[in-house]
């Protein structure tokens, strides 16, 4: 797993040592990017959910973001988070808050103009992206959302007052995007 394009393209990114965290593979995240640029998503402040490694975030701040709050419940996988922003040289723009998605979300404020999600189950969670808009973290009009989720899995027609404008699939994951 490695750092794709940007500022810091090329970093190899350490794995969380859990099997329970399986990273967005390297085509998987080009295409998520290369989908957010052609669409002309502002990356400024991003928000990176059930972030396991880190790398979505990473490849993120990479790419221009100026700053990124990452969300991971694993302690292990935040000191792989912590460890990847120190190899590409961001940290001073990465926070980890290493809590439960649902526990985290009360604690974070102000707007994202990206939010990235790759939780493990996408059904069991958009009741809890849901709380997004319900807190002020997203806007339509100013937010996209990513959410990554199984190709066998229809992700809702709307999401967090956001509206899904694209999916795309790569073999078993799918990834949908809502403005």
């Amino acid at each position: 797993m490695r750092v794709i394009a940007g500022r810091a393209k090329g970093h190899r990114l350490a794995g969380p040592p859990s099997r329970a965290t399986r990273p967005t593979s390297d085509l998987v995240r080009g295409a998520i990017f290369s989908a957010l640029d052609s669409m002309g998503a502002d990356l400024s402040r991003t928000l990176d959910l059930y972030a396991g490694s880190g790398a979505l975030g990473i490849e993120a701040l990479s790419r221009g973001a100026q700053r990124c709050d990452f969300v991971e419940r694993d302690a292990r996988a935040c000191a792989s988070i912590r460890q990847n922003l120190s190899k590409t040289g961001f940290e001073g723009q990465g926070e980890v808050v290493c809590l439960p998605v649902e526990r985290a979300l009360p604690r974070l404020e102000g707007l994202y103009t990206l939010v990235l999600a790759d939780p493990p189950y996408a059904q069991e969670a958009t009741a809890t992206l849901e709380v997004l808009a319900e807190r002020g973290l997203v806007e339509a009009g100013r937010s996209t959302l990513v959410l990554e989720h199984s190709s066998r899995e229809e992700a809702p027609e709307r999401l967090a007052g956001l509206t899904q404008v694209k999916t795309l699939k790569h073999g078993d994951s799918a990834v949908s995007l809502y403005r």
